[in-house]
């Protein structure tokens, strides 16, 4: 058995130091208390010149905000709102890029008590307007140039009851501008002042993904920050002098709970690349800013392999982590070599944050073994329950990963808005474990191993396969940049698998290539679990999140078998 140096410890639970112990408390007093304020904990408790954000142009100019002026400018947006007759409660959309503007209208919302509804600037009009009408929006901040997905259409109506607020631009007829809303007030108005609703005061409405279906509302109250800030000192270990950068965008939960919200509570000053991605400027942020801690989806990790490009000189990496799918083996290994460090794998949920990581913080960090995605973080209790009873199972046997309620301190997640049908799913009967909805295994040293879904497994003639595991295999082959692997019907053995694969620009999908990939499967995982068919494609079918929806690929795939 694999020692770490901790002393032994209940199944599914973690050995951490007292002091680990006495920090999530310490959070919790902070962030849960009855007069909390999301203003003064985000903002105004720091000091006025420390800088909170570094905004990064995509030519590499940059600009430093600090908490005075976020302060400043910030309460002069919470007086608009309320000039507007945006009252404590209501809901703020915010359809913008990383940005100073961003920020600034991110802390006015919170400051007047309002409730933040994220948009990624990727969704289509129907995305916005399902997360417009679900959260009852008051108004909608966007940038000038995202102002076209609000257009009277087919998703959303002429008289909608939202007032539009546009940043970055020349507001249209009947909208405001966001330059002028600010200019327009001092900042010292009474109704600017910071409202304090205590730990349980709403502060964020973000809706699920959508891997599995329709997107539900998880509200997000004040002290779910005690649970950002954790995260950020135990899994990622931002120190004082770290330059960090969280590449996740603020529309899906890693980049909102951790490049602004955790950041903003914890001090730490915090990058945000205001450009879209590409393999070439990430290089050049990191070495020209002199990244220390970074922070991406497996999709960056991936796109920086595939890209092949010389590795820049002078990199200060000394912690990399990885969020949102699972990571495969190969980016682990590209990453030693390329950073000189591994990129760690780190597991949550929109619904509760980062609950299981392969932490870099001291007394929570341990080797690393393949394929895991770590231990529970303090403050947090996990377990692997059977398929079919509520207690746990076995070490080494799969099962629902789940999260045990009165042993996890800074759960903070207890139901979807108006859904209590579906919280009703998440939750064991006795409302003794949470379940995740993924499968998975633990081994006799409480690490966790991702397999799937519980929906994306796929049962073929008895055998439960995680689709991860012959993803993983596929991403081995030097020509495969990105692969999903999906359950078809087959009226033989039940379902059979089939893979999606993404090919390096110059590689060529033909049967030779298709046989190399299912031998590849044969011989690295195991002889009946490789795809019986392959099929290559520019793109898989993404979440704002970057993970894959496996879901559509079965969709699009049976109606194909349909003749449809």
């Amino acid at each position: 058995m694999h020692s770490t140096g901790q002393p032994a410890v209940a199944p599914g639970e973690t050995a951490v130091p007292a002091t680990a112990a006495e920090r999530v408390r310490e959070l919790l007093s902070r962030f849960d208390s009855p007069g909390a304020c999301a203003a003064e904990l985000l903002c105004d408790r720091h000091p006025a010149d420390a800088v909170a954000f570094t905004v990064v142009e995509a030519d590499l100019s940059a600009r430093d905000l600090t908490y005075g002026e976020l302060r400043r400018d910030s309460a002069r947006f919470a007086a608009a709102l309320a000039g507007l007759g945006i009252a404590p409660g209501d809901a703020v959309a915010v359809l913008m890029g990383k940005s100073a503007d961003l920020v600034v209208a991110l802390l006015g919302i919170w400051r007047r008590g309002a409730v933040h509804v994220p948009l990624f600037t990727a969704f289509a009009p129907p995305a916005v307007a399902l997360r417009l009408n679900g959260s009852a929006a008051k108004a909608v901040v966007v940038d000038a140039d995202q102002r076209g997905k609000l257009a009277p259409g087919p998703d959303l109506p002429a008289d909608a009851p939202w007032q539009v607020i546009v940043a970055g631009g020349e507001p249209g007829e009947g909208e405001l501008s966001f330059a002028r809303l600010l200019d327009a007030h001092r900042g010292d108005e009474p109704e600017g002042r910071p409202f304090a609703g205590g730990g349980d005061a709403p502060l964020v409405r973000l809706f699920t993904s959508g891997t599995t279906g329709t997107p539900k509302s998880v509200p997000v109250p004040l002290r779910a920050l005690a649970s950002f800030q954790a995260y950020l000192e135990f899994g990622l270990d931002v120190r004082p002098d770290d330059v960090f950068w969280n590449a996740a965008d603020p529309g899906w939960a890693y980049g909102l709970y951790y490049a602004v919200l955790g950041p903003l509570a914890a001090g730490r000053r915090s990058l945000l690349l205001h450009a879209g991605f590409s393999p070439a400027l990430t290089w050049q942020v990191m070495r020209a800013f002199g990244v220390t801690n970074f922070a991406a989806a497996p999709t960056v990790y991936r796109s920086l392999r595939a890209a092949e490009a010389p590795l820049p000189e002078g990199l200060r990496l000394r912690a990399a982590s990885s969020a949102g799918e699972p990571l495969t083996p190969e980016v682990i290994d590209w990453a030693e070599q390329a950073f000189g460090i591994p990129v760690r794998d780190h597991y949550g949920q929109t619904e509760h944050g980062m609950v299981i990581a392969n932490g870099w913080a001291d007394g929570v960090r341990a080797p690393l073994r393949p394929g895991s995605m770590g231990r529970p973080l303090p403050g947090w209790t996990a377990e692997i329950l059977h398929d079919v009873r509520d207690e746990p199972a076995p070490v080494g046997t799969s099962g629902r990963v789940a999260i045990k309620v009165a042993d996890s301190p800074l759960i903070w997640f207890h139901g979807y808005d108006g859904a209590p049908a579906k919280t009703a799913e998440r939750f064991t009967a006795d409302g003794t474990w949470y379940l995740t909805g993924d499968a998975g295994a633990r081994d006799e040293d409480g690490r966790f191993f991702f397999s799937a879904r519980d929906d994306d497994i796929v049962i073929m003639a008895g055998y439960r396969i995680g689709p991860f595991d012959v993803e993983s295999v596929l991403l081995q082959h030097e020509q495969v940049v990105d692969a999903a692997v999906i359950g078809v019907p087959d009226a033989l053995r039940g379902e059979v698998l089939e893979a999606f694969v993404v090919l390096r620009p110059d590689a060529v999908g033909d049967e030779r290539l298709t046989a190399e990939l299912q031998r590849l499967v044969k011989t690295r995982f195991a002889a009946h679990a490789y795809p019986r068919a392959v099929h290559f494609t520019d793109q898989l079918p993404k979440t704002p999140s970057g993970k894959v929806q496996r879901f559509v690929l079965r969709e699009r795939r049976r109606a194909e078998l349909d003749g449809r």
